[in-house]
């Protein structure tokens, strides 16, 4: 072995296998750090080049590899000072002694403290709660948040947060307390925060829009349409929560919509315009607690009442067995009150109407012609007179 060891090959790999250490050990890499120091924007910022260090050796810093530094200062005892940085003196620093040899590397990240949250939640129905929020104060850093949701009397239950979406979810929260309070707390490297919001959420209760809405026409009747709906996927109705549901409808060239509500699907639009394209849509609400907010409306549907191609004349009475299988509110609208207008009612009125004038016409032409008879006669009857009473002085004698 020292033969081996002494040999003039054995050396010279050693020697190769030296250098390479020493030129790698002088060099770093973006993910060749130590450890990561945090600091304050608009602030100094001391790395230290080490933590057993002999005092007045000369260093020389880079930054990501290069000797281009931000504005800065070195100390006697090695450390960098960065002045009043910025996002831009975020990286990878590294010293090295006088003859190139790595003493030290530190990875920089730049931020601020979190700040107060803005904080909203969402009630789409009595057994969950969902709460987002966004930072009044940009950190520039890693956050974690911490949230707690608890009605008054009630112990405090957490809130599973989602990070990457910035919400958290409760799941049956006590929902009939007056006031209910959310506490999250908001950390990074350089502080944390903890921002409290109180809300009631009968207040906040808002169901989603009614899914599969469908707009159909009613054979035989050209001003009707049946309007069918589904529940929202989201309310439970497995717990007996009931809603009510407004429907709002409009000729597609009018700016005016008419509304009115209805506890059960389908619901009947009475009057359509006959031959014109409407457009309907359908918003829901908690039925029993009338704090609670209307749904958005669902997306906007387009439906055509029948027409008859032949130009018949639709049955009188004949209604579908189907239209009776719900009930519908009627209820004051934007535009006009909703009522059902019986399809025949306006043309009977009319007949009667001018019946009744005709009769009128009849009676007065009658009614003249009788006072003119009865003038005529009473002439008659004078002038008969006045010609008998001549006759009678004639045969007087003188």
């Amino acid at each position: 072995m020292p033969g081996l060891l002494s040999s003039p090959g054995s050396l010279t790999v050693i020697w190769f296998l030296s250098w390479q250490l020493c030129f790698s050990g002088a060099q770093i890499w973006t993910n060749e750090v130590s450890n990561v120091q945090y600091g304050h924007l608009d602030s100094n910022v001391t790395l230290a080049c080490g933590k057993s260090q002999i005092k007045r050796i000369p260093v020389v810093w880079h930054l990501n590899g290069s000797r281009a530094l931000p504005w800065h200062g070195v100390t006697s005892d090695g450390s960098l000072v960065l002045l009043h940085v910025n996002l831009s003196a975020q990286g990878n620093y590294s010293c090295y002694d006088n003859q190139g040899l790595l003493l030290h590397s530190i990875k920089l990240r730049l931020g601020f403290p979190p700040g107060r949250l803005n904080i909203s939640c969402q009630v789409p129905n009595h057994s969950h709660v969902r709460c987002s929020w966004n930072e009044t104060v940009k950190s520039f850093l890693p956050v974690k948040y911490n949230a707690s949701f608890r009605g008054v009397g009630h112990k405090w239950q957490t809130c599973v947060v989602n990070a990457s979406h910035n919400y958290c979810d409760v799941e049956d929260p006590p929902f009939w307390d007056r006031i209910h309070t959310l506490n999250i707390t908001a950390s990074n490297a350089l502080g944390s925060k903890t921002t409290d919001a109180r809300f009631k959420l009968e207040a906040l209760l808002k169901p989603d829009p009614p899914e599969s809405v469908i707009v159909n026409e009613v054979e035989g009747y050209p001003e009707r349409l049946n309007v069918s709906w589904n529940f929202p996927s989201s309310w439970p109705v497995r717990l007996g929560f009931s809603l009510i549901f407004q429907i709002r409808y409009k000729p597609f060239e009018s700016q005016i919509w008419s509304e009115f509500n209805s506890e059960e699907s389908p619901a009947m639009i009475w009057d359509a315009l006959a031959g014109h394209l409407h457009q309907v849509q359908v918003r829901a609400r908690d039925e029993v607690n009338s704090e609670t907010q209307w749904s958005d409306w669902s997306p906007l549907l387009y439906g055509r009442p029948w027409e008859d191609t032949a130009t018949s004349k639709p049955p009188e009475d004949n209604f579908p067995d189907y239209i009776f299988h719900f009930q519908t509110k009627p209820e004051t609208s934007t535009s006009r009150s909703h009522k059902p207008v019986p399809p025949d009612d306006g043309n009977l009125g009319l007949v009667i109407l001018l019946v009744l004038f005709a009769v009128v016409i009849i009676a007065t032409v009658l009614s003249l012609i009788f006072v003119v008879w009865v003038k005529q006669r009473r002439r008659e009857h004078v002038t008969k007179q006045e010609l008998t009473s001549m006759v009678k002085m004639k045969s007087m004698p003188v």
